[in-house]
């Protein structure tokens, strides 16, 4: 199916690693222009050595100037924004017990602050393309976990805001949508199962309560349903929230 993404051009938030990169990818292969944003240098080594069509761009998320100013950059780069994918962040265990207050707000300005800022500031681009905007959600924000308050409460505040800005861009044809995710198999959560004295044990046990195949949901996975929610394919999709989990937000994880 022909996404008819070519030559477009889509902003990439925290494209460096893990469900970031594989976005990435998957627009560079269905022929798009892609901005990355991100902190890490590492990030131009996100796109595919064959037919780049994309450039990274250095930026600190948490500074509304920072991300007006990459905006700018990109606009003087590639002329126009047909899209933007909002999905740094990181679950940094910012919990009721443990935390403070001031980490609290640091960490909701740290993985939802820059959603707004970045969507503010693309929003003049997007009402001439009519673009879309796809937000990176999390199933904690639905499900809870325990010892994170600050990344839910971002992550349930993006939620929100996905419905929000699909009412109030309405009237300049812009759709908004969110993607969730689950168990996904990246870098960082390779890191979590280090943490435990038996990584694979661990894994086993995460895995055996996805219903699905019984396995972690893989970035390419959530790559394709952002692709599938930016292309005009879903030009009728707006306000969602997309589970691409395997059922584990929602099944019985009992079945077996």
């Amino acid at each position: 199916m022909d996404l008819h993404l070519k030559d477009k051009v889509y902003v990439v938030t925290g494209g460096s690693r893990g469900i970031g990169k594989a976005i990435v990818r998957t627009l560079t292969d269905e022929g798009a222009r892609v901005a990355i944003v991100d902190k890490s240098a590492e990030s131009i080594k996100t796109l595919p050595e064959s037919g780049q069509k994309g450039k990274f761009f250095k930026a600190d998320l948490t500074s509304s100037p920072a991300c007006q100013e990459v905006m700018e950059q990109i606009i003087l780069e590639f002329g126009q924004v047909d899209g933007l994918i909002n999905n740094a962040g990181s679950n940094d265990n910012i919990g009721l017990e443990s935390g403070t207050p001031e980490k609290f707000l640091a960490s909701l300005t740290n993985n939802a602050g820059h959603y707004y800022f970045m969507a503010h500031y693309a929003l003049p681009h997007l009402k001439k393309t009519r673009g879309t905007i796809v937000n990176i959600g999390s199933k904690t924000s639905v499900t809870g976990q325990g010892n994170t308050s600050g990344y839910v409460a971002a992550k349930g505040a993006i939620l929100s805001l996905t419905r929000e800005w699909a009412v109030e861009l309405l009237p300049y044809h812009i759709r908004v949508n969110a993607v969730i995710p689950a168990e996904v198999s990246t870098p960082l959560y390779e890191s979590w199962l280090k943490s435990f004295s038996d990584p694979q044990e661990k894994l086993k046990s995460v895995s055996k309560k996805i219903p699905l195949e019984h396995r972690l949901t893989k970035p390419e996975e959530i790559a394709d349903a952002v692709a599938f929610l930016l292309s005009d394919r879903s030009s009728h999709t707006t306000g969602q929230w997309m589970f691409v989990d395997g059922g584990y937000t929602h099944l019985d994880r009992a079945i077996s």
